[in-house]
């Protein structure tokens, strides 16, 4: 009765978890197509400025995750010291401000397509710079993906879906997307450094030391002189308080989102997380096609199912390994 307990437990604690990823990022999502899209106020005025969402998404996490540290390490702080995160700042600040910049010359479903394909420049540096050896289906996982992204980038888009775009430029559009996918590369084999060098590491301290240089760069890059751009979005959200709205609800999605992700690695692991995430990921593209009344073609949905089919197989080949791992462990 006791292990049947915990098992419910586990499992009522997993659907909490899916439940509070999907929540948080999918309407994250909803928000972030809103505000690159949207035209605000009276005089139907874009929000041109979407890297200033990079700062107040750094600023609200940084706050939430000093108080996370100060709730449930009592203060104490045994990880990495905050200034060994600056390299890795200054690539999540980069990265993700590309890829809220492509936004503004592709649709919001081409974005979520095109970041899907992470495992590309992943084994494409690991190829090239380590001379790592991958099998078949793994490259075959990596065409299914590539081939999709590739179908979705060479379809042709609606004409609405065309005229909500503030500069339409597959293009450039893409090209910010991969760039952000090598910035997020570099991001998270340095994070793996840092926690490898100071194992007692926790999630809070990434998300504090990442999060703090991330608002130092932003801050300076979007304030640092008089003619910055920081100083015509807080003049546009002082003007238009609706987007300011959406902002606030924007970050706060991406810091419940987090809670979400740290919590389902803890307590199942990174393949968990994995399948939950790319599982979102697909769901936010349907939501995105739904809600913008824009339905995508069927050689676009064609693509969609390539790229998550190439992903679930990929989910599929890591369940396997680590299955493999648990029984020479247990054989040993």
């Amino acid at each position: 009765m006791e292990s049947h307990g915990a098992g419910l437990h586990r499992v009522f604690l997993l659907a909490f978890c899916v439940a509070g990823i999907w929540c948080a990022y999918i309407y994250q999502g909803v928000l972030q197509e809103t505000v690159s899209t949207k035209r605000f106020g009276p005089d139907k005025k874009r929000f041109e400025h979407l890297a200033f969402l990079n700062l107040a998404q750094n600023l609200v996490c940084l706050i939430w995750s000093f108080i996370m540290i100060k709730i449930w390490s009592n203060g104490k702080r045994d990880g990495a010291p905050w200034w060994t995160f600056w390299s890795a700042g200054v690539t999540n600040t980069i990265g993700p401000a590309m890829g809220i910049e492509a936004l503004k010359y592709i649709s919001y479903p081409g974005q979520v397509l095109a970041k899907s394909s992470k495992m590309i420049p992943v084994m494409l540096m690991g190829t090239l710079v380590y001379g790592i050896r991958y099998t078949f289906p793994e490259y075959f996982c990596t065409l299914l993906v590539a081939g999709g992204v590739s179908m979705f980038a060479l379809s042709k888009p609606s004409s609405k879906s065309i005229s909500k775009l503030a500069h339409p430029n597959p293009g450039l559009g893409y090209g910010l997307c991969f760039l952000n996918l090598a910035f997020d590369g570099f991001t998270n084999a340095t994070q793996d450094s840092i926690t490898a060098r100071y194992p007692k590491t926790t999630a809070w301290d990434i998300m504090l030391g990442m999060n703090l240089w991330g608002t130092i760069y932003n801050v300076i890059f979007m304030f640092g002189w008089p003619q910055a751009s920081g100083y015509e979005a807080v003049k546009f959200c002082q003007q238009h308080p609706e987007v300011a709205w959406d902002i606030l609800l924007y970050c706060l999605c991406g810091a419940v989102g987090q809670n979400f992700i740290f919590l389902t690695i803890s307590r199942f692991g990174s393949l968990t997380n994995t399948t939950i995430t790319t599982t979102r990921k697909f769901v936010s593209i349907v939501v995105s096609s739904v809600l913008s009344g824009n339905p995508m073609s069927t050689k676009q949905w064609g693509s969609v199912i390539m790229v998550f089919s190439g992903l679930a197989y990929q989910i599929y080949l890591k369940w396997r390994k680590l299955q493999r791992m648990q029984k020479k462990k247990k054989s040993m």
